[in-house]
């Protein structure tokens, strides 16, 4: 990735003496976007991040692990503002050019003296460490990192000019729309305007991280931020390169976003509910997040039964406009319900089968009209209910 930096270190934050702090340095300050939580409870750096954010502009950004900083009232806030000046004073750079995360149990007071200690290591820490580095320092719950990498082309002045986005993401337990990675952060040496950026982050996020649940709750620190330095040469800057810049950007959102959902707390299981068929899109949207979000349908998964019953009965309460005798129900290509009625054991028998996969595809035609919204989400075991009894343990 061109012009950009990444470090990740051990800073004593976690119980687990894991990498806990990243950072990310962009050589020259890049356009910026940012998509934050919907939650009225909000940790310190989303506060911060907010008023950072309005003038679009990035060069750095630090992240913790191991504590959300929330819920830590004036003193959280002077903390975040803490890091913010530590990073610039030892990167030489604008402080209104650095943006802070944390993650980690919400409550708790930020380990600030163990931050300030580490910073200067971070900052060195950049000329030999990687963005596999960055990636693992930001986990908590996560059994694994999440990294994508797409290319894309565009005709720059005559010339025909690549660019890279590269995403990470954490986020394994209180997951759900709303900014649902928890975090989340995306460069590109591409050269493009925070507007433009702002607009394209937005219709990504809306295709991807807005459209994943793992167990309904939205987090309090929730954040997507993309950072387009420039360095590549290619300039978005018409419909063309526009195009292509959001499809590939839509990719690599999508594909993170997956990977929140396939590492879900507990989850052995990825699952997609495509609603079709509905009056409206808003009525898909509802039906989908309903069905997705029900944990019947989630331990049905989970027990590899398509037990269809929980799926057409969180439809009927989603609040979107349905008719029961209207339903089609199909789990992979296996159509196991039709016009409201069951088709067998046969059928159901097939749709066994399907549910044995590690990734799932459900459809449900509503067949009432042309609205169409699709969610991804993952199965409920006993694990989810181990790892979070045990979270602050």
């Amino acid at each position: 990735m061109k012009g950009f930096k990444f470090a990740g270190i051990c800073a004593g934050i976690k119980k687990s003496r894991s990498l806990d702090l990243g950072l990310i340095y962009s050589e020259k300050p890049a356009s910026a976007a940012a998509l934050f939580t919907q939650n009225q409870v909000v940790a310190a750096p989303v506060i911060l991040g907010r008023k950072i954010m309005q003038k679009g502009m990035l060069q750095a950004i630090l992240v913790n692990s191991g504590n959300a900083n929330c819920f830590t009232g004036a003193q959280g806030i002077a903390h975040a503002e803490q890091c913010v000046e530590l990073v610039a004073k030892a990167l030489r750079i604008d402080p209104e050019h650095v943006l802070v995360s944390s993650t980690g149990v919400i409550g708790a007071p930020l380990p600030i003296d163990k931050i300030e200690a580490k910073i200067p290591q971070a900052v060195r820490s950049l000329d030999s460490c990687t963005i596999a580095d960055f990636a693992g320092a930001i986990l908590t719950t996560d059994t694994c990192t999440k990294m994508v990498s797409r290319n894309g082309k565009i005709n720059t002045s005559g010339e025909e000019k690549s660019f890279t986005v590269m995403g990470v993401a954490k986020g394994s337990g209180m997951i759900r729309p709303d900014m649902a990675t928890m975090l989340s952060y995306i460069v590109t040496d591409a050269d493009i305007s925070s507007s433009l950026l702002k607009q394209a982050l937005t219709h990504a996020a809306s295709r991807s991280f807005n459209r994943i649940t793992v167990d309904g709750d939205t987090s309090t620190n929730d954040t997507l931020v993309c950072m387009a330095n420039g360095a590549g040469q290619a300039v978005i800057d018409n419909d063309e390169s526009f195009g292509v810049f959001q499809a590939v950007l839509d990719e690599v959102c999508y594909e993170l976003a997956k990977k929140v959902v396939k590492d879900g707390e507990g989850a052995t299981k990825v699952a997609s509910i495509t609603v079709k068929g509905a009056l409206t899109q808003q009525d898909a949207f509802a039906a989908a997040e309903a069905i997705a979000h029900s944990p019947l349908t989630k331990t049905a998964i989970y027990g590899q039964d398509p037990n269809w019953g929980r799926i057409t009965a969180a439809a009927g309460r989603s609040g979107a406009t349905v008719d029961q005798n209207k339903m089609d129900l199909y789990f992979g290509d296996i159509l196991l319900v039709q016009n409201g009625q069951w088709q067998g054991k046969g059928a159901e028998e097939k749709a066994a089968e399907i549910m044995k996969k590690d990734e799932i595809s459900i459809v449900l035609d509503l067949n009432l009209g042309d609205g169409q919204d699709q969610f991804l989400f993952c199965d409920f075991s006993e694990n989810y209910v181990k790892i979070n009894a045990d979270y602050r343990s």
